[in-house]
């Protein structure tokens, strides 16, 4: 009778496991902006690729010293591509849309912006400051496909809110540029990268 229970336990803690691993995955990533910091959960589960690739950056610093340079009122704030002088940083490959990952783009959530191709998401991302449902993936044609949800504003809302109320102009040649520089000064984990978690 001992060993049928164990055998139970031992069972329900593997139906278990998947649960607790997808809140482990999640992570938290910390903008710190010339107009305040605010905080942004990512979801790898849902999200792979797209996740992958923004904290892959993250962890190369490739974000630090980036500004937001389109800003929108009622609409979004976008950044992570350009630097202080307007000028693009380049040197990351386009990602896979993963805009049918059933996140939708919802106010505080953080998609990847990109062209008119649906695959050409590289550095940039935007955080949407009301609900945009026609971002969202309809279709896999080249207007249904949306734009990928990635994860969500945790903490730091107001700042969000803050910026996307900047007073904007034109910078060479392009429009919604908030005048006084927002930087991204820089962007890390809240959380030890995995690797670096482990002790020896």
């Amino acid at each position: 009778m001992k060993s049928i229970k164990k055998i139970l336990l031992f069972t329900l803690l593997l139906i278990g496991s998947p649960l607790t691993t997808h809140a482990a995955q999640d992570a938290v990533v910390i903008f710190e902006t010339s107009a305040g910091s605010f905080e942004v959960t990512v979801f790898p589960d849902q999200a792979p690729l797209t996740a992958s690739n923004f904290l892959k950056l993250v962890d190369q610093g490739h974000y630090n010293g980036t500004i937001f340079h389109r800003v929108i009122k009622n609409f979004m704030i976008q950044g992570g591509g350009l630097n202080r002088e307007m000028d693009k940083i380049g040197g990351v490959k386009p990602i896979q849309n993963e805009a049918d990952n059933g996140l939708q783009n919802r106010k505080g959530t953080i998609a990847m912006a990109r062209t008119g191709d649906p695959h050409s998401a590289t550095d940039q991302f935007f955080i949407n400051t009301k609900d945009n449902t026609s971002l969202d993936h309809t279709g896999k044609t080249m207007r249904g496909w949306g734009y990928a949800v990635f994860g969500k504003v945790s903490k730091g809302m107001e700042v969000v809110m803050q910026i996307e109320d900047s007073p904007t102009t034109t910078k060479k040649g392009r429009r919604d540029v908030p005048a006084t520089t927002v930087e991204i000064i820089k962007v890390t984990r809240k959380q030890p990268a995995p690797e670096q978690a482990v002790g020896r």
